[in-house]
């Protein structure tokens, strides 16, 4: 095993429980290879994920994609940030570049569109990319997300048509309630 390896590895086993020895075993990583498109995912990761500056951690996913366009580890988190940021028509392109990499986890891809699509509150094309990440799943690891998302996204369409949730307790029951007390 390489040196650079074990660092990143490291890192990786830290993250992100332990920042402090993710940070330490990254700059040791970068400093064998800072050309690692690994490293500098997991160092734009950090900057979105737990500073929320997106810039920064666009320009660590566009580094890593610079040195390998098939850096297929990058994608799903590049998009994420994306989307945080509002850059929603960066996203777009990126997402339909990305379903034409071979490899890429065209599932994870598609989740990424359906939340793309919800937050521009396009809810019913949202599902439809539910569908599709449904049909491209092969991994059960998946399926709860999916199924999360789908349900979240059915309950903002529930919410903007005015829908109400069904009470917990019929009125009967509250009926009998109040003749007992």
């Amino acid at each position: 095993m390489k040196t650079i390896d074990k660092y990143l590895f490291q890192a990786l086993d830290n993250y992100p429980y332990w920042l402090e020895g993710t940070i330490e075993s990254l700059d040791y990583a970068f400093s064998y290879n800072d050309k690692n498109t690994m490293v500098l995912c997991l160092y734009g990761r950090i900057q979105a994920e737990q500073l929320l500056n997106y810039e920064d951690a666009k320009s660590y996913f566009q580094e890593a994609l610079a040195i390998n366009i098939h850096a297929l580890e990058v994608y799903p988190y590049y998009l994420q940030a994306l989307i945080l940021n509002e850059d929603y028509d960066e996203a777009q392109k990126l997402i339909d570049f990305a379903l034409t990499i071979k490899g890429i986890n065209k599932t994870e891809i598609f989740i990424k569109k359906a939340i793309l699509l919800e937050v521009q509150h396009k809810f019913k094309e949202a599902l439809k990319e539910i569908k599709s990440a449904k049909l491209h799943s092969i991994q059960h690891d998946y399926d709860s997300g999916i199924t999360e998302i789908e349900k979240r996204i059915k309950g903002k369409i529930d919410l903007v048509k005015g829908k109400k949730k069904k009470p917990e307790k019929s009125k009967k029951d509250s009926k009998k309630k109040s003749k007992k007390n």
